[in-house]
């Protein structure tokens, strides 16, 4: 009972902040209920059991979005521009349309917590659930099928990832920095005492909760993806406070370019190496012939980290991308 009543609060209190964030014209406040509504879909997650995935929307909805659009927010005005009254009623058809369609695709979802949907009765998930520790050897059920019996799979999100880092940054080139705009930007921000304080002090803990959920995917929520967002958060909280100039003498933009495809080389290299070793493309246990299970922790070590540093490329370069673009008011 209490935990209904805990999941009927949540999605009240995160239905009444969407609400909000609909009415809303002020972009900062906006912002920070944006990063609420976050916070509160990761708890709903909690409840559900779902902690990998709400570690995963506390990382990018309520880390890397704010404060990206903290970034974004120093380019543009502080206030929501009025729309045309004849330009409202389009965009709620689009609104009433598109809500239509997920409500009529809905009906073919099965019923909420029901034990006898697909889901609970594949037998693959009785494979996944019980004969993983027994083939793959690491307790993270997730974490063995995202990396290894859906290692193709992850491989083809990264590449995805790297694309976009990429082609943002690419895109980007053509627009005039404002070099001089961006610094008198940046000593603004450093002028907050509180901010220049809070932010030295939080850096360091961020840094190690990023290199935790790294290292720890193998035995509870986290991993590559989630540590690339948690690392890369604190690179732009930095130059958030201190300027992008700052950030780029630790991390430079052609090092930091370089960095996104080493994830993907690092991962494509493990799979090549299993192959050279005679096993398959992503065949973790031939790293260690006498030990697979030891193959298998160190392989997809590997690849969580090749996908942690191409995920924390790409998001600074699009930081750098968007706050060395200047403001056009």
């Amino acid at each position: 009972m209490s935990t209904l009543l805990m999941n009927i609060s949540l999605f009240a209190l995160l239905v009444a902040t969407l609400l909000a964030i609909s009415r809303l014209r002020a972009l900062y406040e906006a912002t920070m209920l944006t990063a609420l509504a976050g916070l509160l879909s990761a708890s709903l997650f909690v409840s559900m059991d779902a902690l990998d995935v709400a570690i995963t929307e506390a990382a990018v909805g309520s880390g890397i979005s704010t404060v990206l659009f903290l970034g974004v927010l120093a380019l543009t005005r502080s206030r929501e521009a009025v729309t045309p009254r004849r330009r409202l009623w389009s965009g709620a058809a689009v609104a009433v349309l598109l809500g239509a369609t997920l409500l009529y695709a809905g009906q073919d979802l099965p019923p909420f917590a029901d034990p006898g949907t697909p889901v609970q009765t594949h037998p693959v998930t009785e494979t996944y659930l019980h004969d993983s520790q027994k083939e793959i050897g690491i307790p993270n059920t997730v974490t063995a099928v995202l990396a290894s019996y859906r290692g193709y799979d992850t491989l083809g999100e990264l590449v995805v990832i790297f694309t976009a880092g990429v082609t943002i940054p690419l895109l980007l080139m053509r627009t005039k920095r404002r070099a001089e705009r961006s610094a008198k930007r940046d000593a603004l921000l450093s002028e907050y005492l509180v901010l220049r304080v809070a932010s030295k002090i939080l850096l360091p803990f961020v840094f190690i909760f990023a290199f935790y959920i790294l290292f720890h995917g193998d035995y509870g929520p986290g991993g590559g993806f989630q540590a690339g967002v948690i690392f890369a958060s604190g690179f732009v909280l930095y130059g958030l406070v201190f300027g992008v100039k700052r950030v780029e003498r630790v991390m430079p933009w052609p090092v930091m370019l370089a960095l996104v495809p080493v994830g993907v080389l690092l991962y494509a290299g493990v799979g090549v190496l299993n192959m050279a070793l005679g096993g398959s493309f992503l065949d973790y246990g031939t790293l260690v012939p006498d030990h697979p299970k030891d193959g298998e922790h160190y392989g997809i070590l590997l690849i969580e980290t090749g996908v942690g540093i191409t995920v924390a490329a790409v998001l600074i370069a699009i930081f750098y991308s968007f706050t060395t673009r200047g403001a056009s008011r």
